[in-house]
């Protein structure tokens, strides 16, 4: 059984990310790559304390790095929108920006 702490990675605060936040009332995080939409679902309404009303995931391939003449790929990663019902505050994981 996954923990709340082990499905959800990290928040991601990015620019498109933070304007998500803003107008839609959706959150992204960084999820654990076998975690599925009803995990995530429980794991963000356990931690935020907040009713979900949504939850889309997507799949995100490892881009190339290179180093001189030496090339690699970073990890493949999952990353969900979770998107809050109608009334609900949100969380204030983002501060000092």
């Amino acid at each position: 059984m996954a923990t709340t702490y082990t499905v959800i990675r990290r928040a991601m605060i990015t620019e498109k990310a933070l304007g998500l936040k803003e107008t839609e009332g959706t959150l992204v995080f960084e999820v654990d790559a076998k975690a599925t939409r009803t995990q995530v679902k429980q794991a963000v309404e356990a931690l935020f304390k907040v009713k979900v009303h949504a939850v889309r995931t997507a799949n995100m391939a490892g881009k190339e790095r290179r180093r001189g003449k030496f090339a690699g790929y970073r990890p493949d990663w999952k990353k969900a929108y979770v998107r809050l019902k109608a009334g609900e505050k949100m969380p204030d994981y983002v501060n000092n920006l």
